[in-house]
């Protein structure tokens, strides 16, 4: 049993993530900036200790006891419009963390033997700028020049010289997490309760997706694996178009009662504004890396993600 430290632990991947650790019997340490957050039901809960990167205020004491750092904090990408003040809080709740983690670790007496941090997908560009002989962007390649590519970049950064202090640093590049819990998925199922597969654009972008029990599975297999250095895509071997993704969410929610609707991209735009482009830009990751390591997906195909998910979304109503 060993101790993790988990910032952004009450968040899609980190709420799954932390009742997957404690099943395994490890000790989870939730950092927060708000204890009176923490919950008190059920019987295996997560103990919680104070943090706030913009204030560079963290417990020190629950550092010294962590045997591993999770970080997966960091303001919510789609939660609201891409106005200047959110593009630089989305940026600036992730290199802070960083900073603070890695600050931390070098003040303070510690047994911490990896630092496991999250990353996203977001790193890469679209597909049309992979080169001809490429079918899909691989760990090795550059950060886009864009908004997302560039906070990828620095957020990566913020956390890298943890490595110079000798632990073992894991960046996991995250896809599309499917769970009814919230994300792409739930939005997507709220039109198809109607009746309404809502197609975005024009459905054919590539859409590198994982199930949220496998990528919390990855977090895990990094934390246990001490072969696991550097930069991983996490993602299911078997990318799908935005349209396959819909239409087969549609079929398992309504069988044959439902009808396509395609959202234009100038609705989008109108909508969410720049972030918009990220919904409709297809972009393919190369999943091979992780596979090498022997990890094995339990959900490789959406079919068969989709299938555990829409029995889950079954039983809560």
């Amino acid at each position: 049993m060993a101790t993790v430290l988990v910032t952004g632990g009450t968040g899609l991947i980190g709420g799954r993530l932390t009742e997957m650790l404690i099943e395994k019997r490890h000790q989870v340490i939730i950092l927060t900036r708000n204890k009176k957050k923490q919950n008190k039901d059920g019987v295996l809960n997560p103990s919680y200790a104070i943090w706030n990167p913009d204030k560079e205020v963290i417990d020190t004491e629950a550092v010294q006891e962590a045997d591993y750092i999770i970080n997966l904090a960091g303001a919510g990408i789609a939660d609201k419009r891409w106005t200047a003040k959110r593009k630089m809080v989305i940026a600036e709740s992730r290199i802070k963390s960083g900073l603070l983690i890695v600050r931390a670790l070098k003040e303070n007496a510690n047994k911490v033997k990896a630092v496991i941090n999250a990353s996203a997908m977001g790193w890469y560009g679209d597909d049309s700028q992979l080169q001809k002989q490429d079918k899909s962007f691989t760990e090795d390649m550059p950060a886009a020049p864009g908004f997302m590519g560039q906070t990828c970049k620095a957020w990566e950064e913020s956390i890298e010289p943890v490595t110079a202090i000798g632990k073992r640093l894991v960046k996991i590049r995250t896809g599309l997490v499917l769970s009814i819990k919230g994300g792409a998925l739930k939005e997507f199922a709220r039109t198809v309760r109607f009746g309404i597969a809502a197609i975005l654009g024009n459905g054919k972008q590539m859409q590198s997706w994982i199930h949220i029990d496998d990528i919390c599975r990855i977090y895990m297999y990094a934390l246990e694996n001490e072969q696991i250095n550097g930069a991983y895509n996490a993602v299911a071997p078997r990318p799908v178009d935005n349209k396959t993704l819909v239409v087969e969410l549609a079929k398992r929610m309504k069988g044959s009662f439902y009808i396509t609707a395609y959202v234009p991209r100038f609705i989008l735009k109108w909508i969410l504004g720049e972030m918009s482009s990220e919904l409709v830009k297809s972009l393919t990751l190369n999943d091979d890396k992780i596979r090498a390591t022997g990890f094995q997906f339990i959900f490789p195909s959406v079919e068969s993600a989709l299938n555990d998910l829409v029995q889950k979304i079954a039983v809560r109503r």
